[in-house]
């Protein structure tokens, strides 16, 4: 077993007290009906909606796909970026620049490179109804890694402007970058892999972030100790941004995400080996922040949404995450400090990639299928 010691100077955080990790299965939900709105994608991966009620869905092969009013156009939209579709690499997630009736801006995350040399970027072009125009890669993950596995990764807007951009941590042993595992880059504040990374709108280090550049760490850091985020959400109500990140075997994790803080991957974890053995001798130490829930057996967790309840009220502030191996939504109920209360599946039948609430206030889920993937609304019922 590799046995990982703990950094000196760690910020402190404290454990959320009442929690304990969710083992086995939760009960059903009821109160739900899905509506079947478009078929026929294939591994459709993020969505974001454009001010006139257009969705743009991206599927990882490298297509970015328009749906408008409530029908996908055949034709996939012409000017996106080369990509590697191989593993889990390929074309991510997509967000639309909060001015966008300014500016015309859409934004995308994306696997570039060879499978020997490879990273995340984030670019962005802007979006003319029907092909995007020249593209901008506004900032590509410096750490070149090899493989096809872990590179995140969700963008979220705040409301000063900028955005959070989730990386996840290169991949899984026998891995290695630096003539160490891969995965420990995840600890180290001058490596982008394994981080959630703050930005201006064009790609550039935010003001404010908690660490200045320097030997060793960079100024885009906003928190460190990922593995691999490919939920990210923010509570319209109260400001917390939640992250659900994959574990390995099991320890899959819902986190609350403060700036400068380290959350632990992978000094500590509840994940074992995909070969058997414990990752970490600790699940949770002092110094490192502890999730909300553990999720063993895995659920594999993808899309998360914050619910505001304008158009549900009973659904106001829960969570809704996706699971790509327990193939449902949970629905997670939260107090006001944060702790998971309850929790409840919302059975889908299919690997959920992504969920996200519309601007009708409905959630809306893509299942990662081919060639029939599906995008569903949810609706109370």
């Amino acid at each position: 077993m590799l046995t990982l010691l703990l950094p000196a100077g760690c910020a402190q955080a404290q454990a959320p007290a009442g929690d304990s990790p969710a083992s086995g299965p939760v009960p059903t939900a009821t109160g739900f009906r899905q509506a079947v709105l478009v078929r026929g994608l294939e591994h459709p991966w993020g969505m974001a909606w454009l001010p006139d009620g257009s969705l743009l869905i991206t599927e990882r092969p490298g297509r970015l796909r328009i749906v408008r009013n409530g029908v996908l156009d055949p034709v996939p939209i012409a000017g996106v970026p080369e990509v590697l579709a191989a593993g889990q690499g390929g074309l991510l997630d997509v967000s639309v620049h909060p001015r966008f009736r300014e500016n015309g801006y859409v934004y995308f995350t994306y696997a570039a490179g060879t499978p020997e040399a490879n990273h995340t970027r984030l670019a962005r072009a802007r979006f003319d109804g029907r092909s995007l125009g020249p593209l901008q890669v506004l900032f590509a993950v410096p750490q070149r890694k090899s493989g096809t596995q872990h590179f995140g990764s969700r963008i979220l807007w705040l409301p000063d402007g900028t955005l959070l951009l989730a990386i996840g941590d290169g991949g899984n042993p026998p891995v290695q970058l630096d003539g160490a595992l891969i995965r420990l880059q995840a600890q180290k504040r001058g490596s982008a892999l394994g981080k959630i990374l703050r930005l201006n709108d064009n790609g550039t280090p935010a003001a404010g972030n908690p660490f200045r550049s320097g030997p060793g760490t960079s100024a885009s850091v906003w928190s460190y100790g990922h593995r691999n985020i490919q939920g990210l959400a923010r509570d319209p109500l109260t400001g917390q941004v939640w992250a659900s990140e994959h574990g390995a075997r099991g320890g899959d994790e819902l986190n609350l995400i403060k700036p400068g803080l380290n959350y632990g991957w992978p000094l500590v974890t509840h994940s074992r080996e995909y070969f058997g053995p414990a990752i970490s001798e600790r699940p949770t130490a002092p110094g490192l922040v502890d999730p909300r829930r553990v999720w063993t057996p895995a659920i594999a967790p993808s899309g998360l949404a914050v619910a505001s309840g304008r158009r549900v009220p009973a659904w106001r502030g829960q969570l809704f995450a996706g699971g790509l191996v327990s193939g449902d939504v949970r629905r997670l109920r939260l107090d006001p400090q944060g702790r998971v209360l309850a929790e409840e599946a919302i059975p889908i039948g299919a690997r959920v990639r992504d969920v996200r609430e519309g601007p009708d206030g409905f959630l809306y889920v893509l299942t990662d299928e081919a060639p029939d993937g599906r995008l569903i609304r949810l609706e109370p019922g």
